[in-house]
């Protein structure tokens, strides 16, 4: 009998809990991405149509290597998704959203 027979958890498995809340989820239709050397700021933001102010929904702080990390799996799970589903349309054309900043960091 091997240690996970025993009920010995693997050293190199990472045990995630996910809250109810969290669980749940937030909608968000815009990103805005802001860098300093140091760190990564990515703001989700909720905006609805006629509402002239968006409201950012929720902040993720990132350094550069997990920023990259983050990218590369993002990139691969879209991958993933038009393999099965077929090829995702941008509806907007990407110069058509309105530049903002928040009061994050920006590049130095």
């Amino acid at each position: 009998m091997d240690d996970k027979q025993k009920g010995q958890q693997d050293p190199n498995q990472l045990n995630i809990e996910l809250d109810d809340n969290v669980a749940e989820g937030i909608y968000s239709n815009l990103a805005v991405i802001n860098h300093s050397n140091s760190e990564f700021v990515v703001d989700f933001i909720r905006m609805m149509p006629g509402v002239p102010k968006a409201k950012v929904k929720s902040r993720i702080v990132l350094t550069p290597h997990h920023a990259k990390r983050f990218m590369r799996a993002l990139s691969e799970n879209i991958k993933k998704f038009e393999s099965l589903n077929g090829e995702i349309e941008e509806t907007e054309p990407t110069n058509q959203v309105p530049p903002m900043n928040l009061g994050g960091p920006t590049q130095a």
